[in-house]
């Protein structure tokens, strides 16, 4: 697979991390752009800490060995969102997710605090999705019980496999016991969750992915995310690669995933997720669909539409740095503009991933550019029949969901 690399963005002129109030005015400022409506936004939190890395895993998390400073941590949230409302005020927040890392190592009371703060701080939509991520290693029934009340109301859980053996290999710190107990537990307390899996797992058969799919459908639970694993740079098993299944093989395990969650009434709406009707996630739909989202915590990512620009923002990674940085107000390591020839990749990027695709004004509603800025790209992917579009959608043919990296590569090119 051809793994396409982020498009250098352009830096805002004269801006710094300080003086949030400063820099949400010059944003607003004249710009290249046009854009007649701010997308929808959404709050990422990132919680950095996680009891051991996986040797696949290349998100931000970190060993925890003799703890976390919970409160040191909230502390820092709560100054960081403080520091960012000048750049978002006024804007509603649709959904928030809690990732990590695993941030269900956070304490009930720690859990509650931060909720708090969020509601204090911020305009919740009434209707808002609040997903938190768990990992089964740390499912406690009081504790899961406590966040549900706090208000988180959609959990989204880590199992990656049913197998004992497959989550060793994966170096994962539950068993295939502790992933039906977190599933029965998350039945019990959540009306609303989504059960992560992988295949193509090291010396996984097909008849196995088969199994760990099945069962997970049989808990019937309301979404899923089923990804093929990869072997991400930077990684221990980039370095020790393992014996994982060939291309062939993996596309059957493709295959028979399609056709058990179709006979099982889920819907393939992006390239890893199967929901329920009614049931997908409005946060990473916000994603694809090229919404905003103000990220906080450590290593934490932003997409800020302003009416001129488009601004990216990143924190400081590591914990520590990224806790020594927000009280002098200097945690955002990275902060640039989204040039206008990058704009047509970045959207295309996301939006090429929804089974359904998109319609032709959201281009322009998201970017500030007229189509035709990509109609060159539209064409070369018409003609490699890898897209369908007429005057009300766009969307990648089953030929360019298949090959969507070389899908999205054709719009790479300015």
């Amino acid at each position: 697979m051809i793994s396409i690399k982020p498009v250098p963005v352009t830096a805002v002129a004269g801006q710094g991390a300080s003086g949030p109030a400063q820099a949400a005015l010059a944003f607003l400022k004249p710009g290249s752009l046009q854009l007649t409506a701010l997308p929808p936004l959404s709050l990422y939190v990132h919680f950095p800490w996680c009891v051991r890395k996986c040797p696949y895993c290349d998100f931000n998390s970190h060993e925890v060995k003799d703890g976390f400073p919970e409160q040191e941590y909230l502390d820092a949230l709560r100054l960081d969102l403080e520091q960012a409302l000048p750049l978002i005020w006024g804007r509603k927040i649709y959904s928030i997710f809690i990732g990590g890392g695993t941030p269900s190592l956070l304490s009930a009371a720690g859990l509650d605090r931060l909720l708090s703060d969020l509601r204090t701080l911020l305009p919740l939509d009434a209707d808002i999705e609040i997903t938190m991520e768990a990992n089964p290693g740390t499912f406690e029934a009081d504790k899961f019980r406590s966040y549900r009340d706090s208000g988180i109301n959609r959990l989204s859980i880590g199992i990656q496999s049913f197998n004992s053996a497959h989550l060793q290999a994966l170096g994962r710190i539950h068993d295939g016991g502790q992933a039906h107990q977190a599933v029965e537990i998350a039945h019990a307390n959540f009306d609303n969750f989504n059960l992560d899996l992988m295949y193509a797992l090291p010396q996984q058969t097909l008849e196995q992915a088969r199994t760990d799919i099945q069962t997970a459908i049989d808990f019937a639970p309301p979404h899923l995310s089923l990804y093929h694993l990869t072997l991400e740079p930077n990684t221990l098993f980039a370095k020790f690669p393992p014996a994982v299944p060939d291309e062939d093989t993996s596309a059957d395990m493709q295959d028979m995933i399609g056709e058990l969650t179709t006979q099982a009434g889920y819907g393939n709406y992006e390239v890893s997720a199967y929901a329920q009707p009614g049931r997908r996630a409005r946060h990473n739909l916000n994603y694809w669909q090229f919404g905003d989202y103000l990220g906080i915590g450590a290593g934490a990512h932003s997409k800020l539409s302003f009416p001129h620009r488009i601004v990216r923002q990143m924190r400081y990674k590591h914990p520590q740095a990224y806790l020594q940085h927000i009280k002098a107000g200097t945690h955002i390591q990275e902060e640039a503009e989204i040039g206008r020839d990058a704009l047509g990749f970045e959207f295309m990027l996301n939006a090429l991933r929804l089974t359904e695709g998109f319609p032709p004004n959201l281009f322009a509603e998201r970017t500030g550019l007229a189509l035709n800025q990509i109609g060159k790209q539209l064409d070369l992917a018409e003609r490699k029949g890898m897209l369908y579009r007429d005057h009300a959608l766009i969307r990648p043919t089953p030929l360019g969901r298949r090959f969507l990296n070389d899908l999205q590569e054709i719009f790479l090119s300015g």
